[in-house]
């Protein structure tokens, strides 16, 4: 379970910091989108494992072993990242687009540059939906990280394939629940970090002063 977080970890961070400030300063200059978009579909398009194996053909350092990433280390955690690019990109360059042209009109009218512009009013604002790209690039890179074992990788994909080609089920199965609890561990975790990032009030927090009102007749 810990290779699997750390080829998970790994393949993500690397992901944010390819993908994101790209996305991000195409959804600020508002060009590029379609480009963007359709370079990220083509991602998806493409099978992880095909990916996976051709890369593991490939006669490169660190394709055989690849320090604490084990076999195929390198070329997992390349497959894991292209993987992990489309949402991120997706949903970066859609969550800075969005923001409400009369927002950004009222930001320009108080006299804020392009750079200010984007860090105290549009990325505040699109953190939600960043983070919504993230969370959902996590959750499917730490659920496809188990094909690593399918090239002789690290991670539960091991116990997983061991258990079932040996025909001990229960141990092939059990690798399964593990994979979707933690699966489920780390999707409500993102939640709550989208959660906290949302500089909006909730609807609940945005009535109690209502209701406050109300009850003491102001």
């Amino acid at each position: 379970m810990l290779e699997q977080l750390l080829l998970t970890g790994t393949a993500l961070v690397l992901a944010v910091v390819i993908g994101l400030p790209i996305a991000l300063w195409l959804g600020h200059l508002g060009r590029g989108g379609f480009l963007a978009i359709n370079i990220s579909n083509v991602g998806r398009a493409i099978p992880t494992f095909a990916l996976l194996a051709l890369l593991v053909t490939a006669d490169w350092p660190g394709t055989a072993s690849f320090g604490p990433y084990g076999r195929a280390g390198l070329a997992t955690l390349i497959a894991l990242t292209l993987f992990a690019l489309p949402p991120i990109i997706t949903q970066s360059y859609t969550a800075i687009r969005e923001v409400a042209d009369d927002v950004k009109e009222s930001a320009r009218g108080m006299g804020m540059t392009s750079s200010q512009q984007f860090f105290r009013v549009e990325l505040p604002l699109g953190l939600p939906l960043v983070m919504s790209g993230i969370r959902l690039a996590l959750v499917q890179v730490w659920a496809t990280a188990t094909i690593a074992a399918l090239v002789a990788g690290p991670g539960l994909g091991r116990i997983i394939t061991d258990g079932f080609y040996r025909s001990n089920y229960p141990q092939g199965i059990a690798g399964a629940i593990v994979v979707a609890l933690v699966a489920l561990v780390l999707e409500l975790a993102a939640a709550g970090v989208q959660r906290a990032l949302d500089p909006t009030p909730s609807a609940s927090a945005a009535a109690d002063p209502v209701r406050e009102s109300t009850t003491t007749g102001g």
